[in-house]
C-alpha cells in the first residue's frame, strides 16, 4: 500500500472517531485488532472508544504529526478536553486539560491490526 493511501485511510479513521460513527469503524479496524499487545478484536476496540467518549464527552482526536510507511502509521495526537470524574487514574472531574498521545499503528489488509499507545499522563498531572 502506498504511504499516501495509508495516510488517507488514517485520516478517514480519525474522522470516523471524531464523529463517533461506530458502524463504520469496521472499515478501518481489523476484526483481530490488538491494543498495547492485548487482543481486543473489533468489538473490544469499539467498546474502548465508546467508553473514552462517555468519560470525555468533548473528546476530539487532532493529528499533530503523522509519519507513514507501507504498513505503519506513527502519529502524535493532541487533545484539549474535559474528562468527567476520574481519567487514567487521575481525579480530573471536568477540568479542561491538554495532553498528547504517541501512537503507532500496524495495518493488515488496509485496516488497523495493532495499536501501541502512550498517553502523556505527566502533562495531565501538571495541570491538576
Amino acid at each position: 500500500m502506498t504511504t499516501s493511501t495509508l495516510t488517507d485511510i488514517y485520516k478517514a479513521y480519525i474522522a470516523c472517531l471524531n464523529t463517533q460513527n461506530w458502524p463504520a469503524l469496521g472499515n478501518f479496524v481489523h476484526e483481530d485488532a490488538f491494543h498495547n499487545d492485548r487482543p481486543f478484536g473489533l468489538s473490544g476496540y469499539r467498546e474502548m472508544l465508546e467508553n473514552d467518549f462517555r468519560q470525555i464527552p468533548d473528546l476530539q482526536f487532532n493529528i499533530l504529526l503523522l509519519v507513514a510507511d507501507a504498513n505503519h502509521i506513527a502519529a502524535r495526537l493532541g487533545f484539549d478536553c474535559s474528562p468527567k470524574g476520574e481519567f487514567l487514574g487521575l481525579a480530573v472531574n471536568g477540568k479542561r486539560v491538554r495532553f498528547t498521545e504517541n501512537v503507532f499503528y500496524q495495518f493488515r489488509d488496509g485496516k488497523i491490526e495493532r495499536v501501541w499507545s502512550v498517553v502523556d499522563i505527566a502533562a495531565i498531572e501538571a495541570q491538576l
